[in-house]
């Protein structure tokens, strides 16, 4: 038996009720909540309320009465409407309801959109252009109309990118029906298959639907019988938002003549704007050194000045990002942002590339930018790189200069590979004669121009001399198709891509991983000439390179804004 409590007062008896209490059970607390009578309406009063209780009669209670199932206000109380209680009181005799737990899809459903979800009707370029753009909805529902599997199964055959999609999307349509009901009313979970960011249901056209096409439109062609089914949904699901995805444009445009709703696929835009995009570069304020001389730390190393940095403008700067001041009078600072940690950022000053001393390959930059590039492309440390840029601004020739540069006289690396997308400007030649790299010899005219160029700079080697330089070079230099990467691995290689802009994201990702250990990758393109079919600035690989990488320490960026080729060259860039 536990010992009962001390007396609370000096000289005080325990009396046997005492004694009793401790030794009897204690009853759990879930019986004592459970006996506890439930707070009545008049607790969910503010203060008035309270005070007008009090001042109401009193009325005698009854023990055993039960609790009415209308409650009427007590004498006194002003009438409330019902929507001045937010919360009804349970009844005394039933328990609490219980929590209904959802799935990932409903919690998120009413999180986000905070309504029914809407339901997107996939046209089949979509899916030819993502394989995985079904699981980009978030908590939304997919539908797939018959015609839509039809096609899909026109475009599995052969070793296009396109039919490789297509048979992806194939394997994960069979993954998701397996085991699966097709019942239209229920649907699959989008998340079946280990997508969790899919929380919305996919559902198949199981069963026909009265759709007709408006009259004037052919009823035989697959895009008139996607826009009958989208009508079709939208009268039967009414009022469910029923929208069409495609990136056919003409059929958005009659979509929407019809009074459909569509929209673009925009998953895979990396950015909306291609003016958003990382230039790599940041003009400082004029008063940079009045806001941070005071706090700045500096230092030299190794020939470089070093500046430590605290301030507002710390959290608007990236690893590898070039800053610049120009003000007249003083002397200008060219330097790059080589650490952040925490509140503050180390910036390091640039080799000047500009001078004949600092030239490289008999190559010296000719503006600011061009000096950020080749400060980028002699820098060890920097793995990957990307340069973007209008026609002429110097970006193959300072890549080679740089290439040719560590693999002649350097030794860092064994050879240089220069790859490219095959994508005509106009219509295609047909096939070419030759081995792999007879093949690529008419797209590597750049190579061959810029190579012309670099050569032209050792005058006083005689016309002997330059020929067995230039034969030297083509030794160092490999060109290569983008059709055989696969499953290559590069040792020590500085590697070129070319016309990058060509690029689809799955492409670059296939080209990037390539790389092995002492691997340099510099990424050249040009947002404004992509002759890709159904790509855009927004979707281009070299876009998606470029972001993904951008404040990586081993990553850099730079956008060349002026160009150097001809005057001729430049005003055509801008008028035309």
């Amino acid at each position: 038996m536990p010992l009962p409590k001390p007396p609370a007062t000096r000289a005080a008896l325990l009396s046997a009720a005492d004694y009793e209490s401790q030794s009897a059970p204690k009853t759990s607390r879930r019986s004592q909540k459970a006996a506890e009578p439930k707070s009545t309406l008049l607790d969910l009063h503010d203060d008035r309320a309270e005070t007008a209780v009090a001042k109401a009669p009193a009325r005698p209670a009854s023990p055993a009465a039960p609790a009415p199932a209308a409650r009427s206000p007590a004498p006194g109380l002003p009438l409330k409407t019902p929507a001045a209680y937010p919360i009804a009181p349970a009844p005394a005799a039933s328990p609490r309801a219980p929590t209904v737990k959802t799935g990932v899809g409903g919690a998120r459903r009413r999180a986000r959109a905070g309504g029914p979800a809407r339901l997107f009707v996939l046209d089949t370029n979509v899916l030819l252009h993502d394989p995985m753009s079904m699981f980009r909805f978030e908590e939304h529902d997919v539908y797939l109309p018959m015609i839509t599997l039809e096609e899909l199964d026109n475009h599995k055959k052969g070793m296009t990118e396109v039919a490789r999609n297509a048979r992806q999307v194939s394997r994960d349509l069979d993954g998701l029906a397996t085991d699966g009901s097709l019942d239209p009313a229920a649907g699959i979970p989008l998340s079946k298959t280990g997508h969790r960011e899919a929380s919305g249901k996919l559902f198949f056209q199981t069963q026909f639907l009265d759709a007709k096409a408006p009259s004037g439109l052919p009823q035989g062609k697959a895009d008139n019988q996607i826009l009958a089914v989208v009508q079709a949904l939208r009268e039967q699901h009414a009022p469910r938002e029923v929208v069409l995805v495609s990136k056919d444009i003409n059929m958005r445009v009659k979509a929407r003549a019809l009074g459909l709703p569509a929209e673009d696929y925009f998953n895979d835009k990396t950015l909306e704007d291609g003016d958003l995009l990382y230039t790599g570069v940041l003009a400082l304020p004029p008063d940079f050194w009045d806001k941070h001389g005071k706090t700045m730390e500096s230092w030299n190393q190794g020939g470089f000045t070093f500046y430590r940095i605290v301030g507002p403008l710390v959290p608007t700067l990236l690893i590898n990002q070039f800053v610049y001041l120009e003000t007249p009078g003083a002397a200008p600072l060219y330097a790059r942002v080589t650490e952040i940690t925490g509140k503050s950022a180390v910036l390091k000053t640039l080799r000047d590339f500009t001078h004949a001393k600092n030239a490289v390959w008999g190559i010296t930059a000719r503006n600011r930018e061009q000096n950020f590039a080749l400060n980028l492309l002699m820098d060890p440390e920097v793995d990957f790189l990307t340069l973007t840029g209008t026609a002429g601004t110097g970006k193959t020739l300072a890549t080679l200069a740089c290439g040719l540069a560590q693999v002649m006289d350097e030794r860092r690396y064994s050879e240089i590979i220069v790859t490219r997308v095959t994508v005509p400007v106009g219509e295609d030649i047909g096939f070419l004669p030759g081995t792999e790299e007879e093949k690529m010899g008419p797209w590597m005219g750049a190579l061959d121009d810029n190579l012309e160029v670099l050569s032209k700079g050792d005058g006083g080697a005689g016309e002997w001399g330059r020929a067995a330089t230039q034969d030297l070079v083509r030794s160092k230099i490999k060109v290569k198709s983008m059709n055989f990467m696969r499953g290559r691995t590069f040792l020590n290689k500085f590697v070129i891509i070319d016309e990058a802009q060509n690029l689809t994201p799955k492409q670059m990702k296939t080209l990037v991983t390539r790389a092995g250990p002492g691997t340099k990758i510099v990424c050249l393109g040009n947002l404004a000439q992509i002759d890709t079919p159904y790509l855009t600035e927004g979707s281009s690989g070299l876009t998606y390179a470029v972001d993904r990488f951008k404040g990586w320490p081993h990553g850099g960026h730079l956008t060349l804004a002026r160009g150097e080729r001809s005057r001729l060259a430049d005003f055509a860039s801008e008028a035309l």
